[in-house]
């Protein structure tokens, strides 16, 4: 398949990029989202850095949860908590990564959260969410599942929910900057590639594709 090599209009940078690069040198620079330079060395991430951050905390949750409700009850929550997270995926994705508010204020706020990954998009380091951005969201919903659903099951949920978004990270990273070698893989980095470089309108989900054919935002995956 071959695709446009463009960038949306809007998704113009408000921090300056050195003129001279070439398109390849451009779409992995890593511009700065902060002036400070100490805050803004927490919004790049390393690959790993959300596995080292979320895995022992999905293991001391998934621990709780057996311990409170068994192995089995500990599976299903676990599962509902996955799918939980594949909804959460695609709603984030659509509704705060690509709707932009009104406003220079609303503007910014889009580039610094997710306009920067479309504009240059093999920025290794701005490929998974830095603890900065996933923290306080993880946060929030985790009280509000211990809150609905008391310690066993929120634990047991979120554990489904955390191995969701890890593995919806992992893939995003290995999508732009891995060499999918399954039809699966290929088929996952051609339907992210055409997000990016011919619909962003499309093709929100990453890890869970499913839900853009339910909610009617599935790119046409035309062939090669």
């Amino acid at each position: 398949m071959t695709l446009p090599d463009v960038h949306r209009p809007q998704r113009t940078s408000p921090t300056s990029v050195a003129p001279d690069l070439t398109r390849q040198e451009y779409r992995r620079a890593s511009p700065p989202l902060f002036a400070s330079a100490l805050l803004d060395r927490f919004t790049r991430a390393h690959p790993a850095l959300p596995v080292v951050v979320y895995l022992p905390i999905g293991i001391v949750l998934a621990s709780v949860a057996v311990h409170e409700q068994g192995w089995s009850s500990t599976a299903g929550l676990a599962i509902g908590g996955y799918v939980l997270w594949t909804l959460a995926e695609y709603w984030l994705a659509r509704l705060a990564f690509h709707k932009i508010p009104p406003g220079e204020w609303g503007a910014l706020m889009h580039w610094r959260l997710h306009g920067v990954h479309h504009e240059h998009p093999d920025d290794p380091k701005r490929a998974v969410a830095p603890p900065l951005m996933s923290l306080p969201f993880a946060a929030v919903i985790t009280t509000i599942a211990f809150a609905v659903l008391g310690t066993g099951r929120g634990c047991a949920v979120m554990t489904g929910f955390l191995v969701g978004y890890l593995v919806y990270d992992l893939l995003h990273y290995h999508l732009h900057h891995g060499r999918p070698r399954t039809r699966i893989g290929r088929a996952l980095r051609r339907r992210h590639m055409l997000h990016h470089f011919s619909d962003d309108t499309k093709g929100y989900a990453v890890s869970c594709p499913w839900w853009d054919h339910v909610f009617r935002t599935a790119p046409p995956l035309r062939k090669s």
